[in-house]
C-alpha cells in the first residue's frame, strides 16, 4: 500500500506518495488518484504478458502546476517532503524500485550513495527553471 503524505496545514490535501518496490504485488497498482495530473502506475508481470497495442488520443488538457516524481534505480536517496508553507514534513529513505511523487508542496533529494541513479518525471511542457520553481 502506498504512503500518503498529507499537508498539516490543509490535512485534506494529499501533497506526496511514497510507493516501495516492495509494495509491487498486483497485476497492476494504480499509486496517483485519478484526479492528478502526474498519473503513476505499477505492475507485476508473469512471463509472457502482454497488453493491446494502443496509442493515446490527444485531448486538450490544463494543467495548474507541475507535479514531480523520482524513480530510484540504484543507490539510495533521502527524500526531504515539505509542507504547502514550506515546512518539512517527513524525510524518507528511498532505494532501488522505490518511487517519490509529489502533487503539491516542495521537496529535495540528497544522494545518499556514490553512483546513484534515478529517473525523473514530471509534468510538461517545462519552460525553464525561472518560470517552473521557487526554492524554499
Amino acid at each position: 500500500m502506498p504512503e500518503l503524505i498529507y499537508s498539516k496545514v490543509n490535512p485534506e490535501q494529499l501533497l506526496h506518495i511514497v510507493n516501495r518496490k516492495s509494495e509491487i504485488v498486483a497485476m497492476r497498482n494504480d499509486i496517483s488518484p485519478p484526479e492528478e495530473y502526474l498519473q503513476v502506475s505499477c505492475f507485476s508481470l508473469p512471463k509472457d504478458k502482454t497488453f493491446k497495442a494502443h496509442k493515446h488520443v490527444r485531448l486538450e488538457r490544463h494543467t495548474d502546476i507541475t507535479q514531480e516524481s523520482w524513480i530510484v534505480v540504484q543507490g539510495k536517496i533521502k527524500a526531504m517532503l515539505y509542507d504547502i508553507d514550506d515546512t518539512l514534513l517527513v524525510e524518507k529513505i528511498l532505494g532501488p524500485g522505490d518511487i517519490s511523487l509529489t502533487f503539491r508542496g516542495g521537496h529535495n533529494y540528497l544522494s545518499l550513495e556514490d553512483d546513484s541513479l534515478v529517473y525523473e518525471y514530471k509534468t510538461g511542457p517545462y519552460m525553464g527553471q525561472a518560470k517552473d520553481k521557487e526554492f524554499i
